[in-house]
């Protein structure tokens, strides 16, 4: 999957459009029931993912006026804004997201060509704008899964889960705290190594499954080590 913002609006919209089919059918016991995520209900989720599409405007407006515009106001005032909307009622949870996707969408028609090579702050630190609309995606994609309606990891999109399979080994290949394995997708030699080789496991699945479980998604029971024992324990993701 290409990094290319203007490509990846249209998967950006088709990933919007799954999720607000999904939050169409909610009702209210459906939003106050756990979410896969500990401590989360869906509502929790749902408030999550339209206060996201909103920081994510603030970066876009950011990168395009020059402006110091951080994505959320700070870590305490995006856990209070989730809070207080998370209770809300079926219709005004999908009015927000609704609402709050097509403010995203308007941030990113906005954005001139030279404004994508510029640098803005995201939440975990310094982010180049060109990186904004995969973000979002990515936020769309695993948390629907999160919102445990139905949708799983093994639907996301197979050019999705290649890309995010690589970004995330790619992060975790400078880290001290990643136990050494070898990871191999169906269908593929091609093999990712973290850490030392030598005496390694080798993890091999479905490129979706491998990357469900890098992010603690799946718990990987789908997933063959060689030689035959338990999987490594990736460390938390973001």
């Amino acid at each position: 999957m290409t990094t290319d913002p203007l490509l990846l609006t249209g998967e950006v919209d088709d990933a919007t459009a799954r999720l607000l089919r999904a939050a169409t059918d909610l009702d209210a016991a459906d939003i106050a029931a756990p979410s896969l995520l500990p401590g989360w209900t869906r509502g929790h989720v749902l408030a999550h993912l339209a206060r996201n599409a909103d920081g994510f405007v603030n970066l876009l407006t950011a990168a395009r006026t020059g402006e110091r515009i951080p994505m959320y106001a700070s870590t305490a005032a995006r856990t209070a804004d989730i809070e207080a909307g998370a209770a809300r009622p079926p219709a005004a949870h999908l009015d927000d997201l609704r609402r709050s996707a097509e403010r995203f969408a308007e941030a990113v028609a906005a954005m001139p060509v030279e404004a994508w090579t510029a640098t803005v702050e995201a939440r975990l630190g310094p982010w180049k704008a060109a990186m904004l609309v995969w973000g979002r995606l990515r936020e769309i994609e695993v948390h629907h899964v999160d919102l445990d309606v139905g949708y799983r990891c093994a639907d996301w999109p197979e050019a999705f889960s290649h890309h995010l399979l690589h970004e995330v080994t790619n992060g975790l290949a400078t880290r001290a705290d990643v136990p050494a394995m070898v990871l191999r997708f169906d269908g593929s030699r091609h093999e990712v190594v973290l850490g030392d080789r030598e005496n390694a496991p080798l993890v091999t699945g479905p490129v979706t499954e491998l990357a469900a479980w890098l992010i603690g998604r799946s718990s990987g029971d789908v997933l063959t080590v060689t030689p035959d024992g338990q999987l490594p324990t990736p460390p938390e993701w973001i």
